[in-house]
């Protein structure tokens, strides 16, 4: 492809047209160890939900008729069925979801009546009707029906529900492997102090944290001087690796020292774009590598801290989600507390922090927007999403600001 500028829609059509060719694996895994994975299989109820006619209170069970007293002929809690014949006169004490004798078909809750040894009598001004405070079986789900359908995210209520229906292993998609590779000069280990010109390495950690946050598999490949021959050392075996995606951050601008692009063609690398028309992570550069029938999605993404990192919510993050049917990108539309300065007609992704107040979503960005400014970036909450054609929003316009 060239590198002419492209749009923002067109980047994700781009990628998302790609990342859907991915195959991820399935695994089956305990039921216990499955919160946060993607279900990869309609499961399906073995039994009627609920199994049986249950009181949905604490009551006494009847047959209805239009009597207001009855006499108390023994009780059911939940666990301890009791067969029990009952004629029009007869109540039983039951309990939240304990069986329904067959004859009742009434549940009066137990704050409507007074008891009396086992004299039973209706309050006044209390009322019931047949039917009442019953769950019939079969009422939540028939069997053979589909309880949680493939794709969902599997949270506690998920489990629940497969719990349910008796499943002690489910089967899910496995989580993507997705290596990160930082390069630069002037990058240093975390743990030492910079000196000179000097940055810590702190891509590899907000990165790889983001794909943890994602409920994916980061891949920590750790830095790379701006050595020609050591980058390509460094893409050649992260390209042999097991993994399905490589990010790497730095060297896909047009600087001296910028080799990452000239690499990425040489190792076989596709290049599907080069520069998005947004601010900030301009120079984001996407590309596939293809062998047999192994593919890898490689994204080169800037070196500054803030890009990054917003281009992985952004572009990484919701293309993640549609692969796997999930919601693209949470967003709340809020009321923006004060203006903001767009002069040109890329799209901007501001950083913001926004909060609830007197009813409705608010949104304020009164800090720096450098692409270098790790602690504005830290401090923030959502992108303030501010759209090509859009120009300086003023203070009570409402904006699309997407969660982080």
């Amino acid at each position: 492809m060239s590198n002419k500028l492209i749009s923002y829609d067109n980047a994700m059509e781009i990628i998302k047209g790609e990342i859907k060719r991915l195959s991820p694996r399935t695994e089956e895994i305990d039921l216990l160890n499955s919160l946060n994975y993607i279900l990869a299989e309609d499961v399906i109820a073995d039994i009627d939900m609920p199994p049986f006619d249950n009181s949905a209170m604490d009551g006494y069970a009847i047959k209805f008729s239009d009597k207001k007293n009855w006499e108390i002929i023994g009780e059911i809690s939940a666990g301890n069925y009791s067969s029990l014949t009952l004629s029009e006169g007869d109540a039983v004490l039951i309990t939240t979801g304990s069986k329904i004798p067959p004859e009742a078909d009434t549940v009066i809750p137990i704050e409507d009546v007074e008891t009396s040894g086992n004299a039973l009598v209706l309050k006044p001004n209390a009322h019931f009707k047949k039917g009442m405070n019953i769950r019939t079986k079969g009422n939540d789900l028939e069997k053979g029906k589909i309880t949680v359908s493939s794709f969902t995210k599997i949270g506690p209520n998920v489990i629940a529900a497969l719990a349910s229906c008796g499943k002690i292993k489910v089967k899910v998609y496995n989580k993507l492997k997705i290596a990160v590779l930082s390069t630069g000069d002037e990058l240093i280990p975390v743990n030492q102090i910079p000196h000179d010109d000097k940055i810590r390495a702190s891509n590899n950690y907000s990165l790889s944290a983001a794909i943890t946050g994602i409920n994916h598999l980061p891949v920590n490949l750790g830095f790379a001087k701006d050595d020609k021959e050591i980058i390509r050392r460094k893409i050649k075996d992260a390209l042999e690796m097991d993994i399905d995606m490589l990010i790497t951050t730095g060297g896909v601008s047009v600087g001296k020292y910028d080799y990452l692009l000239e690499l990425f063609d040489e190792a076989g690398i596709e290049k599907k774009f080069w520069r998005v028309n947004i601010k900030p992570g301009k120079p984001i550069y996407f590309g596939v590598y293809k062998k047999d029938k192994k593919k890898i999605l490689v994204f080169g993404l800037p070196g500054n801290p803030v890009s990054s990192l917003v281009n992985f919510y952004i572009f990484i993050k919701p293309a993640v989600d549609y692969l796997y049917h999930q919601n693209e990108i949470n967003f709340h539309t809020a009321i923006l507390q004060h203006d903001l300065k767009k002069t040109d007609t890329k799209r901007h992704f501001s950083r913001g922090i926004i909060f609830y107040e007197e009813d409705e979503w608010r949104v304020k960005a009164e800090f720096s927007q450098s692409s270098g400014n790790l602690i504005e970036m830290s401090r923030a909450n959502c992108l303030i999403e501010i759209e090509e054609n859009k120009i300086n929003p003023l203070k009570g316009e409402k904006v699309k600001c997407i969660m982080i």
